[in-house]
């Protein structure tokens, strides 16, 4: 096991694609196109600081979803990891999608405050919500619209968790294995950075679908169904609203996996050291 608060240190950089992406995929017909046309349009309608709209819960859903995840997964893949063998590579999608469903679950008001704070600044002034920060978020979903916002959306999140987890933690673990077996690369930043690199764009793919629905739930102002939700969307849009966002979604989550995983293992060989526990790393991937 090793300590997750890592998944903190690279909100305050990538989160400035997050709103590009929220806004995106929650796009009007008259709505700019692009993630570069909706760079220009945040900038020139919200300024700089619009760029990092919904930080503060951004760094509450790192702080619950992300640190839940990362912890859980690495407390599985520790406990059923002997000096001999290592778990198979289902038993790593299992373990990390039973991280990623309870990282949904203590995430999702989070998620819920930063989606509806970064689709704030696209809506009439009439409509805006304006949260002041997380904790305000918090209260006023709370006392205007019961406990129940919190979760609201909870089923397509978790299940975007369950994609994201196992399609980025269990695909890096799965890469690395394949890089140490397969090539002559040791155990190093450069392994850990291929098969970052492969699981981030693997996650954004996979999660893109999930993605779009859950940003479209969490933003609407009223309740409506999955079913009539994906009937209106593709009647509308077609099939390309599944990847509706995607290039914004991986100039966000692709350094954010290459880094993060950086960092997560050098916080292992740290952690390990501290606990005087000498095993090869190559051998518990």
């Amino acid at each position: 096991m090793s300590p997750p608060w890592h998944c903190l240190q690279l909100s305050p950089f990538l989160d400035k694609c997050s709103p590009a992406q929220v806004r995106l995929q929650t796009r009007t017909p008259d709505g700019p196109r692009g993630m570069f046309g909706t760079f220009i349009h945040i900038l020139k309608s919200d300024g700089f600081l619009g760029l990092y709209g919904g930080l503060s819960a951004s760094l509450l859903r790192q702080l619950t979803y992300s640190t839940t995840r990362f912890g859980v997964y690495e407390e599985l893949k520790s406990t059923f990891t002997t000096a001999s063998t290592s778990p198979s590579f289902p038993s790593l999608i299992a373990m990390a999608s039973t991280s990623g469903f309870l990282g949904g679950i203590a995430g999702n008001p989070a998620d819920v405050l930063n989606v509806r704070m970064q689709h704030d600044a696209a809506l009439p002034a009439s409509q805006r919500r304006n949260y002041a920060h997380a904790l305000d978020g918090l209260i006023r979903m709370t006392r205007e619209e019961g406990w129940r916002s919190l979760f609201r959306g909870v089923a397509p999140n978790s299940m975007r968790a369950v994609l994201m987890t196992a399609s980025q933690l269990a695909s890096y673990d799965g890469f690395k294995r394949l890089i140490l077996s397969q090539t002559t690369l040791s155990d190093n930043s450069y392994t850990h950075f291929s098969a970052s690199f492969l699981a981030g764009f693997v996650a954004t793919t996979i999660c893109s679908p999930v993605d779009v629905i859950k940003t479209r739930i969490m933003s609407a102002k009223e309740s409506e169904g999955l079913g009539r939700l994906l009937g209106r969307i593709y009647r509308v849009e077609g099939v390309g609203w599944m990847f509706r966002g995607w290039v914004p979604s991986f100039v966000r989550l692709g350094p954010h996996t290459v880094v993060t995983f950086l960092f997560l293992e050098q916080h292992k060989r740290v952690w390990r050291a501290l606990k005087g526990d000498g095993e090869v790393e190559g051998s518990r991937v």
